[in-house]
């Protein structure tokens, strides 16, 4: 019987991105790579009680759910001994939210709710009329509605998450916030990924299509535009044409690994320093020969079989590759395939070419 065990990292998933076209060949939109200040969504959260549950809902000790129902059936004019409420049917939740920019009133979005006490499932339930609110307590949107799981299964079994539920259009806008933004005639850029060489080509991009002076860079991550005279009160359209000019975005030189996973991704701009790489596998091979043990004729004892085992240790031949100065991407996966490494062996050979001062990029590790 051979038993062979072979000392090399396990095959996974390797990913390369190697972006190979040049800068004039292909763009992004603006729209893709930045957006505008002031022009993002609004977190909400709230507070309330789903109903209607079949027996999941919190149980005793989730005194907050029993108190939440006394006083809201108090507020509606009927008094109630809270002790007895039966809390199985109901189920306290967290409600939150995203409110789009410039929603108006009567937009209706949808919620997510969460149980935050000790219910076994929300299915079937129906979230009572909530309000939901802003960092600083404003009442945006109010919630209510049948909610939707997504899976089945009751309080002894169950298929996906029970506790976490959607409302299709459940919130609805009450109150709308007047930005002023269509009077404005400064408007703001913030790139999705800061790089000065970038926010220089976005603000050349936009001066050679509206004329100078219409952008100028503040730092890395942000271009003020001007609104041109010929523009003024156009601010939608002036937008619209700004958000689908195509700028090339600069791309610095990084290789990001995952450990875990052994994903390897590698930048359009990595390069080199002249560098020796070597690779080799260790191999063991043990074997067992079956073998008969007999004792002598007049000695005492039974014939047994053993079993006498043999290990050999072989070494494979490592390959040596040299990689002249400024190899690039290409060159590099090339060579690394030619001497047959794995993803996990690349994140070794990444972290030891950035040791050795030769690795002209960034080694991000997750």
């Amino acid at each position: 019987m051979r038993y062979r065990q072979r000392f090399a990292p396990p095959l996974v998933l390797a990913i390369f991105v190697a972006l190979t076209l040049t800068p004039a060949a292909w763009g992004e939109r603006l729209k893709d790579i930045a957006s505008i200040q002031g022009a993002s969504p609004i977190q909400l959260s709230g507070y309330g009680i789903v109903v209607g549950l079949a027996g999941t809902g919190d149980k005793k000790g989730a005194s907050f759910t029993q108190n939440s129902l006394a006083n809201m059936m108090t507020r509606m004019g009927v008094t109630v001994d809270k002790d007895a409420l039966k809390l199985s049917n109901a189920a306290a939740v967290m409600i939150t939210a995203a409110l789009p920019p410039f929603a108006k009133r009567g937009t209706r979005l949808d919620i997510t709710l969460s149980s935050i006490g000790n219910a076994k499932s929300l299915a079937g339930g129906t979230l009572l009329l909530s309000p939901l609110r802003t960092i600083d307590g404003d009442v945006r949107v109010l919630a209510a509605g049948a909610l939707a799981i997504g899976g089945a299964g009751d309080a002894n079994s169950k298929k996906n998450h029970l506790l976490v539920a959607r409302i299709s259009g459940g919130g609805t806008v009450e109150r709308e916030k007047d930005t002023g933004f269509s009077r404005k005639h400064r408007i703001v850029l913030n790139l999705h990924n800061p790089d000065f060489t970038t926010s220089s080509r976005v603000a050349r991009k936009i001066n050679d299509t509206f004329g100078k002076k219409t952008a100028e860079t503040l730092d890395s991550g942000s271009v003020r535009l001007t609104l041109p005279a010929y523009m003024k009160g156009r601010v939608t359209e002036f937008i619209a044409k700004i958000e689908n000019l195509t700028v090339t975005p600069d791309i610095p030189a990084r290789i990001v690994v995952n450990e875990k996973t052994g994903t390897v991704i590698i930048g359009e701009n990595v390069r080199i320093g002249t560098v020796a790489l070597a690779h080799g596998n260790l191999t063991i091979t043990v074997t067992e020969t079956p073998s008969v043990s007999q004792p002598n004729a007049l000695a005492p004892g039974e014939t047994a079989i053993t079993k006498e085992t043999s290990t050999t240790l072989t070494e494979e031949e490592a390959k040596v590759m040299l990689m002249p100065r400024g190899t690039t991407i290409q060159e590099l996966v090339n060579a690394l395939n030619a001497i047959g490494v794995s993803p996990r062996d690349m994140i070794s050979i990444f972290q030891s070419i950035k040791a050795a001062g030769a690795l002209q990029a960034e080694l991000v590790i997750i």
